[in-house]
Formats: structure tokens, C-alpha cells, sequence
């Protein structure tokens, strides 16, 4: 079947908002997230926590990259106490909105459910601080929406989170050359492939899984017992943006003609986002065979990338 492009929702935080502060010159957010190399494998972190992005990868792993090959830069501070992060929040705010993250999800309390850390990150677009309240652009479908500062720097410290430092922000964004949407994509492929690889089993250290090993064993763990928590972090998150990465990552490879890896990151994309519905209902096996599947695509994809 001909990949066809998805356009829709989902958990892409931070690439829209690299695009809010890029502004009217922002490339489409499906060219950013394909920049930060994000869909290039997949990882079991700790033997346990799956995620489909490469093995050791970040979200701030992969975000200098990018702008390179966006042909943006920007200036980052992180650490400190909060109160010198107030500090430096409200006097970055003199030159325009402000990039914020990682943060603590469960703490942005404008979000319904939201009680306390949950151990998830995020990215928001701070607006202004005016008195006891935050305003921010909070990409996960709250424009405008307004936390008391409390919250938002408890968020902000980012203590519950797995990678990042506390207090990290974004500012003084600027475009240092003119690049093409397919250039773009062309420049970020020599990454590409280095986090491909990084899945491969010389490359990873003892007791760790990446990309055909993780997904075999993420189907081993779910034939054996999928707890609940492991199947909500999967519906609800991983096989979501999994799946749209792939989704996307197909499309900017098509894009520049590279059709052999964009039916194979095709593949991939129908593979992980056809898990959300076994997931869902408990159909455990049938989600364990569409891993199985998904395992031997991530050699394909490297070979692909690489001319073999």
C-alpha cells in the first residue's frame, strides 16, 4: 500500500514548540521531529520501559542536531535554584515568549487528571509571569493556559524525570541560514543512521535492549503478564508517537526520494500504531506477534539508509 501521510493529534510537545518560537519561518513540526532523529529505533530502558526512539536517545539529545540542521540556533541556561530561574525566566520574558522544558507533566495542574508527578516530560512556551500565575502556550492543547507559579516551578525543576537538568530554558532563537524542508531532511540523515546503530548489539552495554532485541523482548514481556502499568504507558503514550514518528519519518524520506527506507519506516509505522488496538482490549498475543514482526524492520531500515 502507498504510505499515506497522517495529520492529526498527538504527543508532539516539543516539536511544536520549536515551531512557535521559530514563528513565521518555522518548517513544518514533522520536519523538526524527523530532525531530532526520534523514530530511528527502538528501546527498552532498563529492561523494562519501552519507548520507540532510538536506544539512549533523549528528547534533548537530539534537539542541537536539529536546529543544525534546521539552520537555527538558539542560547540554553539550566540549574540553579528556582528562585534564580524566576529570575531568569521573567527577564528573558522582556525579549518574548520563552521555551521551557523538560518539565513534570503531572504538575501542570491545567491539565484535567493531572494530581501530582506521573514521570512524564514535556515542553511548553512560557508567556508571561504576572504576580502568583504562569501564562503558557501548553502544546498538549491548552493555548493560554495558566498555572500558579508554585506548580510551575515545582513542574519545572523536573525531579521525577529520567534525563534533563532543573530549570532548563530556550531563548534568543535565531536563523543563522535559509533551508530548504529537503535539505533539512538530507542533513539529518548521517544522524539518522548513528542512532540506528546505536540499536545494534555491539553498540549497547550489558543488560540493555535496543531496537530488534527490544521489540522481541517487549512481545516476550507482554505474553507474560502485561501489567497495567506497562499497557497504559504503551496506549496512552509510547504507540501514539511511536507510531507518528514513523508515520512522519516515512513521509520526509519519500520526500527526498528516498523510497526504499520510506516503505520500510511505512511498515513500521502500521506495525506499532496497529498495537494501540490489542493493547487497548487485552489481545496480548496478537500484540506480541505484531512486535515479533516489527523486530527484524529496524536492520532493514539501517541497511536501507546506509545504499546496502
Amino acid at each position: 500500500m502507498k504510505h499515506f501521510s497522517y495529520i492529526g493529534s498527538g504527543p508532539y510537545c516539543y516539536a511544536n514548540c520549536f515551531a512557535m518560537m521559530f514563528g513565521v519561518d518555522a518548517p513544518s513540526p514533522v520536519i523538526i521531529e524527523f530532525a531530532t532523529c526520534s523514530p530511528f529505533g527502538m528501546q527498552l530502558v532498563g529492561g523494562t520501559l519501552p519507548f520507540f526512539d532510538p536506544y539512549s536517545w533523549t528528547p534533548e539529545a537530539g534537539f542541537e542536531d536539529a536546529l543544525t540542521a534546521l539552520g537555527w540556533t538558539s542560547s540554553v541556561t539550566k540549574g540553579g535554584s528556582a528562585d534564580d530561574a524566576l529570575v531568569r525566566l521573567r527577564q528573558a520574558l522582556a525579549g518574548g515568549p520563552v521555551w521551557v522544558g523538560p518539565v513534570e507533566m503531572g504538575h501542570l495542574r491545567h491539565q484535567p487528571g493531572m494530581k501530582g508527578p506521573i514521570g512524564a516530560d514535556h515542553y511548553v512556551i512560557v508567556l508571561a509571569v504576572d504576580g502568583d500565575r504562569v501564562q503558557m502556550h501548553d502544546p498538549q492543547g491548552f493555548p493560554f493556559a495558566s498555572l500558579p507559579l508554585k506548580d510551575f516551578l515545582t513542574a519545572w525543576q523536573a525531579e521525577t524525570l529520567g534525563y534533563g537538568e532543573p530549570f532548563t530554558m530556550r531563548t534568543d532563537f535565531r536563523r543563522v541560514r535559509k533551508v530548504s524542508e529537503e535539505d533539512a531532511i538530507r542533513a539529518s540523515l548521517p544522524n539518522a543512521i548513528r542512532w540506528l546503530s546505536m540499536g545494534e548489539p555491539h553498540h549497547l552495554s550489558p543488560g540493555t535492549l535496543g531496537n530488534g532485541e527490544a521489540a522481541n523482548a517487549l512481545a516476550k514481556m507482554i505474553e507474560e503478564g502485561c501489567t497495567e502499568d506497562l499497557r497504559g504507558h504503551l496506549i496512552y503514550f509510547a504507540v501514539r508517537v511511536g507510531a507518528r514518528r514513523l508515520a512522519d519519518a516515512a513521509t520526509c524520506l519519500a520526500q527526498i526520494g528516498q523510497t526504499q527506507a520510506a516503505s520500510i519506516a511505512s511498515e513500521q509505522a502500521e506495525l506499532v500504531g496497529a498495537l494501540q488496538y490489542p493493547l487497548t482490549t487485552g489481545a496480548d498475543p496478537d500484540a506480541a506477534a505484531l512486535l515479533r514482526a516489527l523486530a527484524p524492520t529496524y536492520d532493514r531500515l539501517l541497511s536501507a539508509l546506509q545504499g546496502r
